[in-house]
Protein backbone atom coordinates (compact mmCIF):
# COMPACT_ATOMS: atom_id res chain seq x y z
CA UNK A 1 0.00 0.00 0.00
CA UNK A 2 1.36 3.42 -0.99
CA UNK A 3 1.00 6.18 1.60
CA UNK A 4 0.42 9.44 -0.29
CA UNK A 5 2.17 12.14 1.73
CA UNK A 6 2.41 15.94 1.83
CA UNK A 7 5.19 17.83 3.65
CA UNK A 8 4.45 21.28 5.07
CA UNK A 9 7.18 23.59 6.43
CA UNK A 10 8.15 27.21 5.79
CA UNK A 11 11.86 26.25 5.98
CA UNK A 12 13.13 24.79 2.70
CA UNK A 13 16.03 22.99 4.41
CA UNK A 14 13.61 21.32 6.83
CA UNK A 15 11.55 20.01 3.90
CA UNK A 16 14.69 18.68 2.19
CA UNK A 17 15.93 17.04 5.39
CA UNK A 18 12.60 15.30 5.97
CA UNK A 19 12.50 14.11 2.35
CA UNK A 20 15.92 12.49 2.79
CA UNK A 21 14.87 10.78 6.03
CA UNK A 22 11.70 9.44 4.39
CA UNK A 23 13.52 7.94 1.37
CA UNK A 24 14.17 4.53 3.06
CA UNK A 25 10.41 4.00 3.51
CA UNK A 26 9.36 2.54 0.17
CA UNK A 27 5.63 2.91 0.86
CA UNK A 28 5.89 6.69 1.45
CA UNK A 29 5.14 8.66 -1.72
CA UNK A 30 5.64 12.43 -1.38
CA UNK A 31 3.04 13.97 -3.67
CA UNK A 32 3.49 17.65 -2.68
CA UNK A 33 5.45 20.05 -0.49
CA UNK A 34 4.01 23.30 0.90
CA UNK A 35 5.74 26.36 2.36
CA UNK A 36 2.81 27.74 4.36
CA UNK A 37 -0.57 26.93 5.84
CA UNK A 38 -2.70 28.34 3.00
CA UNK A 39 -0.83 26.23 0.43
CA UNK A 40 -1.23 23.22 2.69
CA UNK A 41 -5.02 23.58 2.98
CA UNK A 42 -5.38 23.89 -0.79
CA UNK A 43 -3.09 20.90 -1.43
CA UNK A 44 -4.83 18.69 1.13
CA UNK A 45 -8.28 19.46 -0.28
CA UNK A 46 -7.08 18.88 -3.85
CA UNK A 47 -4.77 15.87 -3.44
CA UNK A 48 -6.55 14.16 -0.52
CA UNK A 49 -3.34 12.62 0.90
CA UNK A 50 -3.18 9.79 3.44
CA UNK A 51 -0.58 11.57 5.58
CA UNK A 52 0.68 15.11 6.22
CA UNK A 53 3.90 16.03 8.04
CA UNK A 54 3.06 19.47 9.36
CA UNK A 55 5.21 22.19 10.92
CA UNK A 56 3.36 24.02 13.70
CA UNK A 57 4.87 27.50 13.79
CA UNK A 58 4.56 29.13 10.34
CA UNK A 59 3.73 32.67 9.18
CA UNK A 60 0.00 33.25 8.72
CA UNK A 61 -1.84 29.96 9.21
CA UNK A 62 -0.04 27.79 11.77
CA UNK A 63 -0.24 24.00 11.82
CA UNK A 64 -3.32 23.86 14.03
CA UNK A 65 -5.11 26.28 11.70
CA UNK A 66 -4.36 23.90 8.83
CA UNK A 67 -5.99 21.03 10.72
CA UNK A 68 -9.08 23.14 11.41
CA UNK A 69 -9.15 24.29 7.79
CA UNK A 70 -9.63 20.78 6.38
CA UNK A 71 -12.20 19.48 8.82
CA UNK A 72 -15.04 19.72 6.30
CA UNK A 73 -13.43 16.91 4.28
CA UNK A 74 -12.24 13.54 5.53
CA UNK A 75 -8.91 14.67 7.01
CA UNK A 76 -5.60 12.84 6.51
CA UNK A 77 -3.41 11.61 9.31
CA UNK A 78 -1.19 14.36 10.75
CA UNK A 79 2.33 14.18 12.17
CA UNK A 80 3.49 17.45 13.71
CA UNK A 81 7.16 18.36 13.24
CA UNK A 82 8.43 21.34 15.21
CA UNK A 83 11.24 22.81 17.28
CA UNK A 84 8.92 23.80 20.14
CA UNK A 85 8.07 21.25 22.86
CA UNK A 86 5.33 23.39 24.38
CA UNK A 87 2.96 22.52 21.52
CA UNK A 88 2.92 18.79 22.37
CA UNK A 89 -0.33 18.83 24.36
CA UNK A 90 -2.29 20.63 21.64
CA UNK A 91 -0.81 18.25 19.05
CA UNK A 92 -2.26 15.22 20.84
CA UNK A 93 -5.55 17.06 21.40
CA UNK A 94 -5.65 17.43 17.60
CA UNK A 95 -5.37 13.62 17.44
CA UNK A 96 -1.97 13.70 15.76
CA UNK A 97 -0.30 10.35 15.07
CA UNK A 98 2.87 11.66 16.66
CA UNK A 99 4.85 14.78 17.57
CA UNK A 100 8.43 14.94 16.29
CA UNK A 101 11.08 17.40 17.41
CA UNK A 102 13.52 18.96 14.96
CA UNK A 103 15.99 17.66 13.96
CA UNK A 104 13.92 14.53 13.39
CA UNK A 105 15.32 11.43 15.07
CA UNK A 106 15.43 8.46 12.67
CA UNK A 107 14.23 5.91 15.25
CA UNK A 108 11.27 8.08 16.23
CA UNK A 109 10.46 8.62 12.57
CA UNK A 110 10.45 4.86 11.97
CA UNK A 111 8.14 4.38 14.95
CA UNK A 112 5.86 7.11 13.58
CA UNK A 113 5.63 5.51 10.13
CA UNK A 114 4.69 2.21 11.75
CA UNK A 115 1.91 3.98 13.69
CA UNK A 116 0.69 5.51 10.43
CA UNK A 117 0.58 2.08 8.77
CA UNK A 118 -1.45 0.71 11.67
CA UNK A 119 -3.89 3.64 11.60
CA UNK A 120 -4.40 3.29 7.85
CA UNK A 121 -4.88 -0.48 8.15
CA UNK A 122 -7.55 0.10 10.80
CA UNK A 123 -9.19 2.67 8.54
CA UNK A 124 -9.22 0.23 5.62
CA UNK A 125 -10.76 -2.42 7.86
CA UNK A 126 -13.49 0.06 8.77
CA UNK A 127 -14.12 0.76 5.08
CA UNK A 128 -14.27 -2.99 4.33
CA UNK A 129 -16.73 -3.44 7.19
CA UNK A 130 -18.91 -0.67 5.78
CA UNK A 131 -18.98 -2.37 2.34
CA UNK A 132 -19.95 -5.64 4.03
CA UNK A 133 -22.79 -3.90 5.88
CA UNK A 134 -24.09 -2.51 2.58
CA UNK A 135 -24.15 -5.99 1.04
CA UNK A 136 -25.79 -7.49 4.14
CA UNK A 137 -28.42 -4.77 4.10
CA UNK A 138 -29.49 -5.97 0.64
CA UNK A 139 -29.35 -9.75 1.04
CA UNK A 140 -29.85 -10.24 4.80
CA UNK A 141 -31.24 -7.12 6.49
CA UNK A 142 -31.69 -8.82 9.88
CA UNK A 143 -28.02 -9.87 9.95
CA UNK A 144 -26.92 -6.38 8.90
CA UNK A 145 -28.82 -4.81 11.78
CA UNK A 146 -27.29 -7.24 14.27
CA UNK A 147 -23.77 -6.57 12.92
CA UNK A 148 -24.28 -2.80 13.19
CA UNK A 149 -25.45 -3.09 16.80
CA UNK A 150 -22.44 -5.24 17.69
CA UNK A 151 -20.00 -2.77 16.10
CA UNK A 152 -21.64 0.23 17.76
CA UNK A 153 -21.32 -1.44 21.15
CA UNK A 154 -17.62 -2.15 20.73
CA UNK A 155 -16.57 1.13 19.15
CA UNK A 156 -18.15 3.51 21.61
CA UNK A 157 -15.50 2.82 24.28
CA UNK A 158 -11.92 4.09 24.43
CA UNK A 159 -8.97 1.98 23.29
CA UNK A 160 -6.34 4.59 24.21
CA UNK A 161 -6.47 7.29 26.89
CA UNK A 162 -4.20 10.34 26.77
CA UNK A 163 -3.01 11.25 30.27
CA UNK A 164 -1.20 14.49 31.06
CA UNK A 165 0.98 13.77 34.09
CA UNK A 166 4.06 15.62 35.37
CA UNK A 167 4.09 17.84 32.30
CA UNK A 168 4.13 14.94 29.84
CA UNK A 169 1.52 13.23 27.67
CA UNK A 170 1.23 9.47 28.12
CA UNK A 171 -0.82 7.38 25.68
CA UNK A 172 -2.18 4.53 27.78
CA UNK A 173 -3.49 1.36 26.15
CA UNK A 174 -6.76 0.73 28.00
CA UNK A 175 -6.18 -3.04 27.93
CA UNK A 176 -3.06 -2.59 30.13
CA UNK A 177 -4.90 -0.72 32.90
CA UNK A 178 -5.21 -2.97 35.98
CA UNK A 179 -7.20 -0.72 38.25
CA UNK A 180 -8.22 2.89 38.77
CA UNK A 181 -8.66 4.66 42.10
CA UNK A 182 -10.37 7.96 42.82
CA UNK A 183 -8.52 10.64 44.79
CA UNK A 184 -10.75 13.70 44.98
CA UNK A 185 -11.04 15.23 41.49
CA UNK A 186 -8.23 13.01 40.22
CA UNK A 187 -8.01 9.40 39.10
CA UNK A 188 -4.91 7.25 39.71
CA UNK A 189 -4.51 4.88 36.74
CA UNK A 190 -2.34 1.82 37.48
CA UNK A 191 -0.96 -0.37 34.70
CA UNK A 192 0.97 -2.80 36.88
CA UNK A 193 4.37 -1.21 36.29
CA UNK A 194 3.32 2.44 36.30
CA UNK A 195 0.85 4.84 37.93
CA UNK A 196 -0.44 8.03 36.31
CA UNK A 197 -2.71 10.79 37.55
CA UNK A 198 -5.66 11.90 35.41
CA UNK A 199 -7.85 14.89 36.23
CA UNK A 200 -11.30 13.43 35.64
CA UNK A 201 -14.24 12.20 37.69
CA UNK A 202 -14.98 8.53 38.28
CA UNK A 203 -18.38 8.90 36.61
CA UNK A 204 -16.93 10.43 33.42
CA UNK A 205 -14.17 7.83 33.18
CA UNK A 206 -16.64 4.97 33.61
CA UNK A 207 -18.54 6.21 30.55
CA UNK A 208 -15.36 5.92 28.45
CA UNK A 209 -14.58 2.31 29.47
CA UNK A 210 -16.27 -0.90 28.35
CA UNK A 211 -18.36 -2.15 31.31
CA UNK A 212 -17.85 -5.75 30.16
CA UNK A 213 -14.21 -5.36 31.18
CA UNK A 214 -14.06 -2.48 33.67
CA UNK A 215 -16.26 -2.79 36.74
CA UNK A 216 -16.61 -0.72 39.91
CA UNK A 217 -15.71 -2.94 42.86
CA UNK A 218 -15.64 -0.22 45.48
CA UNK A 219 -17.03 3.28 45.75
CA UNK A 220 -13.66 4.64 44.63
CA UNK A 221 -12.16 1.74 42.62
CA UNK A 222 -12.57 0.35 39.09
CA UNK A 223 -10.90 -2.94 38.11
CA UNK A 224 -10.02 -4.51 34.76
CA UNK A 225 -11.66 -7.93 35.13
CA UNK A 226 -9.51 -9.38 32.34
CA UNK A 227 -6.44 -8.92 34.56
CA UNK A 228 -7.85 -10.60 37.68
CA UNK A 229 -6.05 -13.87 38.44
CA UNK A 230 -7.39 -14.74 41.90
CA UNK A 231 -10.27 -13.97 44.25
CA UNK A 232 -9.50 -14.12 47.98
CA UNK A 233 -12.42 -14.18 50.45
CA UNK A 234 -12.31 -11.72 53.32
CA UNK A 235 -14.42 -11.01 56.39
CA UNK A 236 -17.94 -9.54 56.40
CA UNK A 237 -18.72 -10.68 52.88
CA UNK A 238 -15.89 -8.69 51.35
CA UNK A 239 -13.09 -10.13 49.19
CA UNK A 240 -9.82 -9.18 47.51
CA UNK A 241 -9.00 -9.41 43.83
CA UNK A 242 -5.39 -10.33 43.05
CA UNK A 243 -4.30 -8.75 39.76
CA UNK A 244 -1.64 -9.83 37.25
CA UNK A 245 0.97 -7.56 38.85
CA UNK A 246 0.30 -9.07 42.30
CA UNK A 247 -1.59 -5.99 43.50
CA UNK A 248 -4.65 -6.64 45.65
CA UNK A 249 -7.88 -4.64 45.45
CA UNK A 250 -10.66 -4.88 48.01
CA UNK A 251 -14.19 -5.57 46.80
CA UNK A 252 -16.83 -4.13 49.10
CA UNK A 253 -19.99 -6.12 49.87
CA UNK A 254 -22.22 -3.85 47.81
CA UNK A 255 -20.22 -4.59 44.63
CA UNK A 256 -19.40 -8.28 45.16
CA UNK A 257 -22.41 -9.53 43.21
CA UNK A 258 -21.42 -7.39 40.22
CA UNK A 259 -17.91 -8.86 40.12
CA UNK A 260 -19.22 -12.41 40.58
CA UNK A 261 -21.00 -12.23 37.21
CA UNK A 262 -17.65 -11.84 35.41
CA UNK A 263 -15.04 -13.59 37.60
CA UNK A 264 -15.39 -17.35 38.03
Amino acid sequence: MTIRTILVDDEKLAIQGLQLRLEPFEDIEIIATCANGREAIRAIKTEKPDLVFLDIQMPGFDGFSVVKGVMEIEPPLFVFVTAFEEHAIRAFEANAVNYLMKPVDEDRLADTIERVRQRLAEKKSAEDAEKLREVLAEVAPDAAEAAAEEEDTGSRYEKLINVKDRGQIFRVDVATIEHIEAAGDYMIISTGDNSLVLRETMKDLERRLDPKTFQRVHRSTIVNLDLVRQVKPHTNGECFLVLDSGSEVKVSRSYRDVVARFVH
